[in-house]
């Protein structure tokens, strides 16, 4: 897989103030967090990896090919700077995270049957509130 050694070392992190609940501190300290991955530029992931990262996470990626995640939840930079790598390593590994493919079952005979008996039953119950003239 990726080394995550090597990935954290490409991050680069900038920060801002941003909004929100603290006070003072929001207009002192920047506590916002952004993260950016070159994609393109990375030495850790591979061309396959590359393009189905650029793919999947096109929302995510600028036109210079720069993967950006921000976050802003706590009222502590370095809070919010792990909170941003923790997030950034868990979509990551996601993405390239295959997907297994739908082994299609068939329906046991018994279900069938058992339905085919639901709806008759049903069918009954109903008809038998029909008004007849008899």
């Amino acid at each position: 897989m990726i080394n995550k050694e090597l990935l954290l070392r490409e991050l680069t992190f900038k920060f801002a103030r941003s909004g929100g609940a603290g006070g003072q501190n929001v207009n002192k300290v920047s506590t916002k967090v952004l993260l950016q991955w070159p994609v393109l530029a990375s030495t850790c992931v591979d061309e396959d990896m590359k393009s189905l990262i650029m793919e999947t996470l096109s929302n995510r990626i600028n036109k210079d090919g720069i993967f950006q995640l921000e976050c802003d939840t706590d009222r502590s930079q370095l809070k919010n700077k792990e909170i941003a790598i923790e997030r950034f390593l868990h979509i990551i590994k996601t993405t390239l995270t295959p997907i297994k493919a739908r082994k299609e079952t068939k329906i046991p005979y018994r279900k069938v049957l058992d339905r085919l008996d639901r709806k008759a039953k049903q069918s009954e119950k109903k008809s038998n509130r029909r008004w007849s003239a008899e």
